[in-house]
Order: C-alpha cells, then sequence, then structure tokens
C-alpha cells in the first residue's frame, strides 16, 4: 500500500509518536442533563437559544431525542458539552453527528435536512477546538459518523431471512453527503464509530475514498467497531481479528473499539486487536460499564473505575488512542487525561500507512 499524505491533521501522526491522545465522552449522556423538551428540540423560543426559533414548530412527528437536531435548534447546548470536554481534557472531539444520516433523520421525516445538520454540527465542534487550541496543545474536530438504525446484512424479519430493509447504494450515497458536510464544515478527520454491520462500514468506506478521490481531500481514519456481548462478535458476525482484516483497505490512521462494553470486558478485545493490527494505531473507548440505576449516569463505572482501567490498558501498551462511549462525562474524561498523560503511547510494529507531514 502507498503511504498516504493528509491535507487536513497532518499533526496526528506525529502527536500519536509521542502520547496516547484523549477522545471526548458521550453527547447523549450530557444532552440528557439538560432535561429538554420537545419545545428545545422543535426550536420554539427559549432564554440563551441562538438556534433556530420556531423552525420546527408544526413539524408532523415528535423530536424529542433527535440530538442531532440540537445543532440547528439549540447550538448553545452542543456548543456548552464540546466546551466541557476540551476543558478536561480531550484532544479530539466528536462533532453531534451520530445519527444525522439522511437514513437515520427518515425516522423523523428529517432526512432531506441531513446535510445541513453535518455542516453546522461541524461548525460548532471546530468553533469550540479553535477556542480552546493553543500552539502547545492542539485540538482536532472528528466528524462523526454513525452505523445508520439500517443493517445491510441482517434481515429485519425473523421470517424471510433474505429480507433487508437498505442497501450499499443507499448507504453510500448517505455517507456521502455526510461526509462532504462534515469536511466543509471543518473537521480535521472522520471517525466510523459503533460499527456493528462491517458491510455498513464498507459502504462508508467506500463513499469515504470516493469523497477523497472527487475532491482532493485526504483526512485521517478512524474506525472503531463494536463488539456486542461475550461471543467477542460484533452483531454482524465477526471476530475482532476478522473485522480488522475487513476494513484494513482502508488505510485507518487509528482503528478500535467503542460502546457496547465497559473498559473492564473490553479488554480480551483490545488484546486482540493489539496483536493483529500492529501497523495501525489503537482506539480504545469504552462505555461506562454495565446498567446501574444507582449511578447518575446510569452506569456502574465511575470515573475513578474507567480511568484506572484505561491507564491499565496504556500501562501495557495496547492503546494509543482513549476516551468514553455512552454514560461517560467530562469527569470520566479529565480523569482519564489524568490517568494516562505519564504513559508511553504504544508503538507500531510494521511500517505504517501515512507519510509524515514535511
Amino acid at each position: 500500500m502507498k503511504p498516504i499524505t493528509y491535507t487536513r491533521g497532518q499533526a496526528l501522526p506525529a502527536l500519536l509518536k509521542r502520547r496516547i491522545l484523549v477522545l471526548d465522552g458521550a453527547m447523549g449522556t450530557m444532552i440528557q442533563r439538560f432535561k429538554l423538551t420537545e419545545a428545545d428540540y422543535r426550536g420554539i423560543t427559549h432564554a440563551g437559544s441562538d438556534g433556530a426559533v420556531g423552525r420546527f414548530q408544526d413539524h408532523p412527528k415528535d423530536l424529542k431525542n433527535n440530538g442531532e437536531l440540537l445543532s440547528l435548534t439549540r447550538p448553545d447546548v452542543i456548543r456548552d458539552i464540546h466546551e466541557g470536554y476540551l476543558a478536561a481534557g480531550a484532544d479530539i472531539i466528536e462533532t453531534n453527528t451520530f445519527g444525522a444520516t439522511s437514513i437515520a433523520q427518515d425516522d423523523y421525516l428529517l432526512g432531506p435536512l441531513a446535510r445541513e445538520m453535518n455542516l453546522e454540527s461541524a461548525r460548532i465542534a471546530r468553533a469550540a477546538a479553535d477556542k480552546f487550541s493553543t500552539p502547545e496543545w492542539p485540538r482536532f474536530v472528528a466528524g462523526a459518523l454513525g452505523p445508520t438504525p439500517k443493517t445491510a446484512s441482517i434481515s429485519p424479519d425473523v421470517n424471510d431471512p433474505g429480507a433487508r430493509n437498505v442497501d450499499f447504494e443507499t448507504l453510500r450515497a448517505a455517507y456521502y453527503e455526510q461526509v462532504e458536510a462534515l469536511v466543509e464544515g471543518g473537521s480535521d478527520l472522520l471517525l466510523l464509530e459503533t460499527i456493528f454491520d462491517t458491510l455498513n462500514a464498507k459502504a462508508a468506506l467506500f463513499a469515504i475514498d470516493e469523497y477523497f478521490d472527487n475532491s482532493g481531500e485526504r483526512l485521517p481514519l478512524i474506525i472503531s467497531g463494536t463488539v456486542t456481548d461475550a461471543s467477542g462478535r460484533i452483531l454482524s458476525g465477526q471476530t475482532v481479528t476478522a473485522f480488522w482484516y475487513s476494513v484494513r483497505h482502508a488505510q485507518p490512521l487509528a482503528v478500535g473499539l467503542n460502546c457496547a462494553l465497559g473498559a473492564a470486558l473490553m479488554r480480551p478485545y483490545i488484546q486482540e486487536l493489539h496483536r493483529v493490527a500492529g501497523d495501525t494505531y489503537i482506539c480504545c473507548y469504552p462505555n461506562a460499564g454495565l446498567p446501574n440505576p444507582m449511578s447518575d449516569t446510569g452506569f456502574d463505572e465511575t470515573p475513578e473505575v474507567t480511568s484506572r482501567l484505561l491507564r491499565e490498558f496504556a500501562a501495557e501498551g495496547l492503546v494509543n488512542i482513549v476516551g468514553g462511549c455512552c454514560g461517560t462525562t467530562p469527569e470520566h474524561i479529565g480523569a482519564i487525561r489524568d490517568a494516562v498523560q505519564p504513559l508511553a503511547a504504544r508503538s507500531l510494529k510494521r511500517e505504517f500507512f501515512y507519510r509524515e507531514a514535511a
């Protein structure tokens, strides 16, 4: 494979050689802390909001919990969350676009607004990252691409194994639109995350490569799968090793795992990825443990527990990028940063994909 020359995020490979980078935590968990109402999602007048007032007042479907829409109707909330994670020590923040494909937004009858959601989300994150960046401590924006609520590999009908509710071309087109807007809005890198269906991911990777060819841009890429249970497989059936070999052709800056499991249960799968993906960096951002109704976050791994476990991963030389997924907060991210900051980054075993910036 030919080495890659990046047009954005050129500093990332050199930084990853020197230290462990910290990704932000959960967006949805933090949105819940604001206790927003349907009126907030619809953009009905709210003190402190600089969003589109009243824009969705008469929309025919309920919009509450459509977190990506808040980038249009309550951008102040999204900005506050980004800045909270940056203040806690995050090197990389994700755009508020996990469910911002036209496929996902069609559930709310908002598919045609997917491009605008991605564009504005990237702009909000860009402004926050620029506010906290210094020459000594640059901050980066990761354009987040989620898996969509549909799967190209698994039938939605138990009585018809051959049935599908989405096809490759529909996925490709939706992801292309998303990537184009995320880059236009100012993303430094792309993060294809929470992959439960490798065929969905391949459609996204095809769209990303297509966009790079058409635009002349070439951004660092992180690919992150999700192991759903103790079987050690993603939902569409692949082991961690098989998953890596299925996506390696995309030459990612980093590959990893996120969501589904807390750090304690994720350890053997990160160890497996470490063994097989010797020519790329490793990213790990687990959720905050198992459900716990007595916890403020709803999970049982406190910032102290999560940070201790990720410190162990780092001390073993398993990881290069760490952060948090569902249930994690700025408190988790601050604790994680303090825990891993003194430790050395995992080194690569073989020649890497990228070309060093001149």
